[in-house]
């Protein structure tokens, strides 16, 4: 096992770089970017969703006058590849492109980038006064809390729900409650999570929970019972909206699993010996059965930790990691998107590490060792 676990860590490198490299280039094409936006600003056309984040540009916004005045074709040159940059001294653009280290060979830059990453050391944001990895840790704890509540309430209610119905295949059980699931699933999050608002926070019907954020603003002046009680309650809605389409995979998926074990010879034997179905089901189906809901946790977990939670984030006011990086991308921020990209990646290839070795706990038959990576 010390093998296996040794070759998939050196495996995380070149996946790693494979995604830095991938969402490098995709940047580099992407219209726009830092120095677009801080001449837009300049000019005051910037109209940018993120634009409230920030003093973006905001050291050189004395410089207005002093960056107008180039002309000729030197300026022009320099100048033609930024939009709205015509007119403006080309010695202004160039500290621009210094300041976002834009005045490298691109190359030269995603070598600096990931020299630097391996070291976690991921520098500063663009358009806030604040080092990159503390403006992680201050929005990391909100999406932390989303994705590990949202995957424990999927698992603990989809796993024996959908025994259940494995158990009790074709009733009108399993029926109705399909019909629930897929219709749950049909419904999307960020809506779903718009009617709750309007149902319960204070829209147009009744005023029971919070509106934003996961406390209360004289949370500090609570004492530990009441913080609990204030932090669940404002979960309440978030995870109501992002639990819905969850239930869906985690339960047909634990139902099938099941299905499939509960057909094969080795459960007609036990039967057969007289042990009892509870026996059958969680001493011997149960484990060959979870094998694939495992297979299933990192996905689930990295979705609900960022993807499903980046609506939701948003729509709650939820200051986490998901709606940082909409922020960020949407504000021209990549020092921000790339740190984000690098964290969610490494994070994805840590997890997938730790499912494989449950693997191994749940069933000690697999062994990787002896598998080729």
């Amino acid at each position: 096992m010390g093998a296996y676990i040794l070759r998939r860590l050196l495996l995380m490198i070149p996946t790693l770089v494979g995604i830095m490299a991938v969402n490098f280039v995709i940047i580099q094409f992407a219209p726009g970017g830092p120095v677009e936006r801080v001449i837009a600003q300049l000019q005051g056309t910037d109209v940018s969703a993120s634009s409230r984040i920030g003093g973006g540009g905001s050291d050189f916004a004395g410089t207005g006058n002093d960056a107008s005045g180039g002309s000729g074709s030197a300026a022009d040159s320099v100048t033609s590849k930024y939009r709205g940059a015509q007119g403006l001294d080309p010695e202004f653009i160039a500290q621009l492109e210094k300041q976002f280290g834009f005045d490298k060979p691109p190359l030269e830059r995603f070598l600096t980038m990931l020299w630097n990453y391996a070291r976690f050391d991921f520098g500063e944001s663009y358009f806030r006064d604040i080092d990159i990895l503390d403006l992680i840790k201050e929005k990391l704890p909100v999406s932390v809390s989303l994705g590990l509540w949202i995957t424990f309430i999927s698992y603990i209610v989809s796993i024996p729900l959908g025994i259940r119905k494995a158990v009790s295949d074709g009733s009108r059980f399993d029926v109705w409650t399909s019909g629930v699931i897929v219709v749950g699933y049909a419904i999307p999050g960020f809506l779903f999570a718009i009617l709750l608002i309007v149902l319960f926070a204070g829209g147009t019907f009744w005023d029971i929970f919070p509106l934003r954020g996961l406390v209360s603003d004289n949370w500090s002046e609570l004492s530990w019972p009441e913080r609990i009680v204030d932090y669940l309650w404002h979960l309440v809605l978030p995870l109501t909206a992002m639990v819905l389409s969850a239930f869906a995979t985690t339960t047909l998926l634990t139902k099938n699993s099941f299905l499939d074990e509960i057909r094969k010879q080795y459960v007609v034997t036990a039967r057969a010996k007289g042990l009892t179905e509870k026996q059958v089901l969680y001493g011997h189906v149960f484990r060959n059965a979870m094998l694939i809901i495992v297979a299933g946790f990192p996905g689930a977990f990295i979705s609900a930790f960022f993807a499903g939670s980046l609506l939701i984030e948003t729509v709650f006011a939820l200051d986490g990691l998901g709606l940082l990086g909409f922020e960020s991308v949407l504000g021209r921020d990549y020092a921000v998107v790339f740190a984000i990209a690098y964290i969610f990646g490494l994070m994805a290839l840590v997890i997938g590490l730790i499912s494989d070795l449950t693997y191994t706990w749940i069933d000690p038959r697999i062994d990787f060792e002896s598998r080729e990576v």
